[in-house]
């Protein structure tokens, strides 16, 4: 299936997730930047409040979309030990830096005025835009389970047989709309996929949080 745009696809993932609507137990939390436009979709219509976590994908030296890694807000990383061990040792100890200070960057800049996110004892439902290797959503997963989540529920869009299997250990529910054969990437299944500025992420989770 191609979705319109990430509004359309967090429509139909909402729609999957109805059970969990108007739950004070329940929060969203999106992945930014792309992850924040379903994110606030999804929060809005199942009444629930939104926030996010910022991972970080760590890319092979030379080939930056091609994740070897990914990083969770404490630092602590997600390998694909097969990926990293054919990268050279300094570019992938620079690359950490690199998306480390992101990381602290957007974190800082998202969540500006904001009161301190919450997730202990929650239900927390993960939303992103799709997932491709899964290294992201993992790394997601670490921050979140660090915080004290009661359960974790993972919900996208697409993503590949493999990356669902592997998230299906991870958290207490997956819910992927399409696993399509051939995967690419994720904007591939999409007509409408533009980058998310930061303007627009911070006017996003301000919007859900009743800051306009």
């Amino acid at each position: 299936m191609i979705y319109k745009d990430r509004s359309a696809a967090a429509a139909v993932l909402a729609d999957s997730l109805r059970d969990y609507a108007g739950r004070k137990d329940t929060v969203v939390i999106a992945l930014p930047r792309g992850g924040l436009a379903l994110g606030r979709v999804v929060a809005d219509r199942l009444g629930l409040p939104l926030d996010i976590v910022v991972p970080r994908k760590i890319g092979l030296p030379g080939n930056p979309e091609y994740a070897i890694g990914a990083l969770a807000e404490s630092g602590e990383p997600v390998w694909n030990e097969e990926a990293r061990a054919s990268a050279d040792e300094k570019e992938v100890a620079a690359a950490v830096k690199e998306e480390t200070a992101e990381a602290r960057r957007r974190l800082k800049l998202y969540r500006a005025g904001l009161p301190p996110r919450v997730l202990r004892g929650k239900t927390v439902i993960v939303v992103d835009d799709g997932i491709a290797t899964g290294l992201t959503m993992s790394a997601a997963l670490k921050t979140i389970r660090a915080a004290g989540a009661a359960r974790v529920v993972v919900a996208v869009p697409v993503a590949p047989t493999e990356a669902k299997d592997r998230l299906r250990q991870e958290a207490d529910e997956s819910v992927v709309l399409e696993t399509p054969a051939g995967f690419m990437a994720v904007g591939a299944y999409y007509d409408d996929f533009p980058q998310v500025s930061d303007a627009e992420a911070i006017r996003l989770l301000r919007l859900v949080a009743g800051r306009k």
